[in-house]
């Protein structure tokens, strides 16, 4: 076609175009977001968003569970139609006091005098948080290898077992006798977790079956061991517990007698750090990484996936037994039975799914549900919530973490991945008639 013909040159000149050739408008080009637009939808399309609004989602719905639940508000609904003021007076009132008695059994008291008392919540905070953040780096390192360790409380059983008869049954000096225990339980939780390992390797056996044997022959296995003279039963008693542990073996406060945080909160940071080292700067971590996105292609780039698999279970295995030597030489040092894992095996997996199996994750993951486990017994001691109402949101927390299209609708969060509209001048047309 010549020039005199071409659609851009008539517009310019004047001159005549065909019928048949019809006249193109250039589209202008839309800009480009700034980079404060890229940073927010990207924080809008990632995970952490994802697991913040789970949280708030479920303190809604707990909400509203404590308002039914309240004694006054059911007694002002009674004439709401008469007084309606009444009734959302009730709410705020069992709503806010229910959640500001959580804030100051687990963060801080303003009751209290001085600020040493009143920063007590936290430490309780911490301390749970100690097992929790520990077990939740051994279940999501387990994730990112691709395997499902829902063993926690067998690993747990064992690796107190183990810890707790070398802090009661030799005599050390301080400091290596607190070492050889610790070491004895971690070993003890890497074992236990390694025979799911070796299973899903040498024989292909799902490890989420094999755990959840294990879980139960470790809770019998340490039953029996309970009620055994000469293994872990207490001598002189009848009684399924162990004998107290040693001062020798028991892990120091942090900050005074006055507080019950030990030096097991320091070990579990050690291990976030640990384990982000592993995943992020280390060949293992690479190749951990590798086989959990893809083990089919790891295994044509020449990874051996199955010695990956043991790998991952050993050392998520001794992550979680330090969660049961916390327990043993820190927080029940007087003697434990069979319940000493008090359900943190199964806590964990609610940790590592709401940290995203990113060790920074968990560590903020447990110390938020040490902080429900700390402030759920205030609320309950003084507004008479139910402690269950905290167990409801923790499961509320797992059940939109699980479904986050769920959460994305409901906020009107875009899709990830997905791009921006672009604005022609043909949509920009349909947004000036609407306004």
């Amino acid at each position: 076609m010549s020039d005199r013909y071409d659609p851009d040159v008539a517009l310019e000149t004047g001159a005549q175009v065909p019928p048949d050739e019809p006249v193109i408008e250039k589209e202008p080009e839309p800009g480009e977001p700034s980079r404060w637009q890229q940073a927010l939808r990207q924080i809008a399309t990632g995970n952490a968003i994802i697991s913040v609004l789970a949280v708030l989602l479920a303190l809604v719905v707990g909400a509203v569970m404590i308002a039914f639940t309240d004694e006054r508000v059911q007694a002002a609904s009674g004439y709401f139609f008469a007084r309606p003021g009444d009734t959302f007076v009730a709410i705020w009132d069992s709503v806010a006091g229910a959640y500001s008695a959580l804030f100051q059994g687990a963060v801080y008291n303003f009751r209290r005098d001085d600020f040493i008392s009143g920063i007590r919540p936290l430490t309780e905070t911490l301390n749970f948080a100690t097992p929790l953040i520990a077990a939740g780096l051994g279940v999501g390192l387990a994730f990112k290898v691709g395997m499902f360790n829902i063993g926690g409380r067998g690993q747990m059983l064992l690796a107190a077992s183990a810890a707790g008869w070398v802090a009661f049954s030799f005599d050390l000096p301080f400091g290596v006798h607190m070492i050889v225990a610790t070491v004895a339980g971690i070993v003890a939780g890497a074992l236990w977790a390694g025979i799911a390992g070796v299973l899903k390797a040498r024989t292909g056996a799902h490890e989420v079956i094999v755990t959840i044997m294990l879980n139960y022959v470790a809770f019998y296995l340490v039953s029996w061991m309970l009620r055994t003279q000469g293994l872990l039963q207490a001598p002189g008693t009848n009684n399924p517990t162990t004998p107290p542990m040693k001062d020798t073996a028991i892990f120091f406060d942090l900050l005074g007698p006055r507080f019950n945080l030990h030096f097991g909160f320091i070990l579990s940071i050690a291990c976030v750090v640990l384990v982000w080292w592993i995943l992020e700067r280390s060949s293992l971590g690479f190749q951990f990484r590798a086989v959990g996105l893809n083990p089919k292609a790891a295994r044509v780039a020449g990874i051996n996936v199955n010695r990956m698999y043991v790998y991952g279970m050993l050392i998520a295995g001794a992550l979680v037994g330090l969660a049961g030597v916390d327990q043993v030489l820190g927080t029940v040092t007087t003697g434990f039975s069979s319940g000493i894992d008090a359900g943190i095996g199964f806590d964990a997996i609610t940790v590592a799914l709401l940290g995203g199996s990113n060790p920074w994750g968990i560590l903020a993951a447990g110390i938020l549900f040490g902080a429900f486990k700390a402030g759920g017994f205030a609320m309950q001691a003084a507004e008479g919530v139910p402690i269950d109402i905290v167990l409801v949101v923790q499961s509320l927390i797992v059940l939109f973490i699980a479904a986050p299209p769920l959460v994305r609708a409901i906020f009107r969060l875009p899709q990830p991945g997905s791009k921006p509209k672009k604005r022609t001048r043909s949509t920009r047309k349909e947004e000036v008639a609407a306004k």
